[in-house]
């Protein structure tokens, strides 16, 4: 039996997979991060070859989210946020091209990297939270869970394509070329933020900004409020919180795991990382093919990422190595991914910029407090140690947050209780939600 073709057109077109990009603004969107997130993760490879201190530049780069992320959120409340993105990618494309130019005129000192990577946290702080929050504003409520999934696709597709070129380029040329890309690969977002239809977002209604201290802290109160009110809501950043502080400090353990217990070299901590990322890039594949967020999902992929960390630490065979590695960063992408999208359909507009500052500070911010504990731990006690205190931790987390999912399934609302339509996104009563974890339904 012969299918339409306008049949088969249709289906192929609203596939699940990539629903988000039936939106035109999101296509834009999309075509751009994934140009300029290769250019990042080149200019990280770059940067670490460039800085032995790497946990240190990391430090720097993310402090910044870590103590200005939650003004970053209401920043992404109160500004129209495709001219606050279009602001920030000329801020980082602005830095990368300095660094670009001091490492070409062989001027380049290590506290100039220190101070362009506190900026590029400053930018980074108002940057991430907006970026999230503006997912819903290009495709709807009806499509963000796949937008979230394909966001994390391609992030984790540069992540394995990025540090390849890097690698290529900077054999060929020095570092200054993968910096000098990565700044220009910025004028593919920018260009597709401008070139988006102001009248195809569907933006919330401005609010009132804040013209003294105490009302900045009473909006910042209003997110923090409310994802302390909403258990799915606190669920999902508990979790995350946690376990990106503790189990998601590769870039300062794994080198030395590699190289003492492993006994490999710089290829194979790439191939590593690579495992990882491979895991991560199919993880999102399927969450997009899955369509909508299951809270079981978030304590399932810590409690995978903390099992498999602790094997890790343990297994001194390279190919068990990297399968752990795989599941590992198919743990965590699954993990925040889904948190993500579940913070994103529960918030009220009004409030998304402010509560996904909460999960972006937590997620991103961990980083500085998490390396630098975990390092100390390493250097003390050794690097499988740490990272079965990691794993170990993480695991708890995940299962102590899985224990609440099945002793209070009547306190988390469904992602059915949203109106996608309605104005502002409003919330209906709370349903009743299946005993199974699997099928509670939620209210990156």
């Amino acid at each position: 039996m012969n299918v339409p073709q306008s049949l088969s057109r249709a289906a192929l077109r609203d596939f699940r997979a990539w629903s988000a990009l039936r939106h035109r603004n999101y296509r834009l969107f999309f075509l751009g991060q994934l140009i300029s997130l290769v250019g990042t993760w080149m200019q990280t490879v770059a940067q670490a070859w460039l800085v032995l201190a790497l946990g240190l530049v990391a430090a720097a780069q993310f402090t910044p989210v870590l103590v200005f992320g939650l003004f970053g959120g209401l920043v992404a409340d109160h500004l129209p946020k495709r001219r606050t993105l279009i602001a920030t990618q000329v801020s980082a494309m602005t830095l990368a091209f300095v660094l670009a130019v001091l490492t070409a005129t062989n001027t380049v000192q290590v506290w100039h990297i220190f101070v362009l990577a506190l900026l590029l946290g400053f930018t980074n702080a108002i940057d991430m939270p907006t970026r999230q929050a503006f997912s819903v504003e290009m495709v709807g409520r009806e499509d963000v869970t796949n937008a979230v999934a394909l966001n994390s696709a391609i992030f984790n597709a540069a992540r394995i394509v990025g540090p390849a070129v890097a690698g290529l380029s900077i054999a060929a040329f020095g570092t200054s070329l993968a910096f000098f890309l990565n700044g220009a690969s910025f004028l593919a977002v920018i260009a597709g933020l401008s070139l988006m239809r102001d009248e195809e977002l569907t933006s919330p209604p401005a609010i009132p900004r804040p013209t003294t201290v105490e009302a900045v802290f009473q909006n910042l109160g209003e997110g923090l409020g409310y994802v302390r009110r909403t258990p799915i809501v606190l669920l999902a950043v508990v979790v995350v919180g946690s376990v990106a502080t503790v189990g998601m400090n590769f870039g300062v353990l794994i080198p030395a795991f590699a190289q003492h217990e492993l006994r490999s070299d710089a290829t194979g901590y790439g191939f590593l990382m690579a495992a990882s990322g491979v895991g991560s890039l199919l993880a999102a594949i399927g969450l997009a093919v899955l369509g909508r967020p299951r809270p079981g999902i978030i304590v399932g992929g810590g409690l995978l990422l903390g099992v498999l960390e602790i094997a890790f630490a343990i297994s001194r065979s390279f190919p068990l190595s990297l399968l752990c590695m795989f599941g590992i960063g198919a743990g965590g992408i699954a993990m925040a991914a889904t948190a993500n999208t579940t913070i994103q359909l529960s918030v009220p507009d009004h409030l998304r910029g402010r509560v996904l500052s909460v999960y972006t500070t937590l997620f991103a911010g961990s980083t500085p407090i998490g390396g630098v504990a975990m390092g100390a731990i390493a250097a003390s006690a050794g690097t499988p140690t740490a990272l079965i205190i990691g794993g170990v931790i993480s695991a708890l987390v995940s299962v102590s947050g899985w224990v609440w999912l099945r002793r209070r399934p009547r306190t988390v609302a469904s992602t059915d209780a949203l109106s996608p339509g309605g104005p502002g996104g409003r919330l209906r009563e709370p349903v009743s939600v299946s005993s199974r974890v699997g099928q509670v339904r939620t209210a990156k």
